[in-house]
């Protein structure tokens, strides 16, 4: 077998037979298939479905490639097939609180999410003296009443120069413009401080607090336009009691958030994720 591992993500109205001719389209072409999930989705009609793959000969793969187009347009379907040894170009996006950047460059220095990390940026200098030890280009892009546009403009031209894909919000506390949003659509990942919807705004903990709640959480999605809207990816909660001060529901909120942001980017990176309108479907 072949170093060569592939996946395979597509997605199109469902039908009979959706299985059985990529299936049959993998064997003919000498692939074998080595991880397969697919869900029939009742509430939109669509059939989902993501394979890992790995051709046994070359050739294979431009093979399967050619003979994938014939059957894609039979059902139409919506492919695509990504080099699963190649990790994705990630920005990420933080502003003073650092426990999330922290964790993702662990699990990145030790392989744990495939990931590469082309640029951190920021609008405080705080995450600065991380970044340089790490060896990962700094980028610091102060946000102003008057200057939004234009920094915006700065960290577009990163995400284009470092020719990233995926775009974390690692607690950056800027509202990012709809233009931004649009136009890297299902490739903002934001974590947000509670199990949504919930205690938006400042001192979320100090609000939860009041209120006496009885769960603590985070919430990763993607980012839109509608302020923490965007479909959700990863969710966690912990329960919490009368006796929790804003400061420690804040400590266990901070070790939830890291753990959500990094199943989020790993779920991402693995070519898990399928988006319909508000809705995740996670393979």
């Amino acid at each position: 077998m072949t170093d060569n591992q592939q996946i395979l993500k597509l997605h199109c109205d469902d039908r009979p037979g959706i299985v059985a001719a990529v299936a049959t389209t993998l064997s003919n072409n000498q692939c074998n298939i080595e991880e397969s999930a697919q869900f029939n989705d009742k509430l939109s009609g669509q059939f989902y479905m993501r394979v890992v793959f790995s051709p046994l000969e070359d050739g294979c793969l431009s093979a399967f490639q050619e003979r994938l187009s014939e059957v894609s347009e039979s059902f139409d379907m919506a492919p695509n097939i990504y080099d699963a040894r190649e990790p994705v170009k990630t920005v990420l996006m933080v502003s003073q609180h650092d426990h999330c950047l922290h964790d993702l460059l662990y699990r990145w220095r030790t392989n744990d999410l495939p990931i590469e990390i082309t640029a951190i940026v920021s609008n405080h200098e705080v995450t600065k003296t991380l970044a340089d030890a790490h060896g990962i280009p700094f980028h610091y892009l102060p946000v102003t009443k008057g200057n939004k546009a234009e920094q915006e403009a700065q960290v577009k031209e990163i995400i284009a120069q470092t020719d990233s894909e995926l775009i974390v919000l690692a607690r950056y506390m800027q509202i990012l413009s709809q233009d931004f949003c649009e136009q890297y659509a299902g490739r903002v990942i934001n974590i947000h401080h509670s199990f949504l919807p919930g205690f938006k705004g400042a001192r979320p903990y100090n609000q939860a607090y009041e209120r006496g709640v009885k769960i603590v959480g985070a919430t990763a999605h993607f980012a839109t336009s509608d302020l923490d809207e965007g479909p959700i990816i990863e969710q966690e909660i912990t329960r919490v009691d009368h006796s929790y001060t804003p400061e420690k529901m804040q400590r266990l909120g901070r070790d939830i958030e890291s753990r959500v942001l990094a199943r989020a980017i790993k779920q991402y990176a693995e070519r898990r994720i399928f988006v319909h309108t508000r809705r995740t479907i996670i393979l």
